[in-house]
């Protein structure tokens, strides 16, 4: 149950992330979809990778 573990937790941060951002994103000079595709692709690496090393 390795993988699914670490990609589990990928996807929660992802969810989370992303909502928290797209709730507090002001309408500046950032596209959203841009900015929301950042912070997904960052969120889920980031924890997906912290998972699988800290086995």
């Amino acid at each position: 149950m390795g993988f699914g573990k670490h990609l589990v937790n990928g996807i929660v941060s992802l969810v989370i992330s992303v909502g928290l951002t797209a709730a507090t994103a002001d309408d500046g000079e950032f596209d959203l979809n841009d900015l929301l595709l950042a912070v997904a692709i960052s969120a889920f690496l980031s924890a997906f990778f912290t998972s699988y090393f800290a086995d």
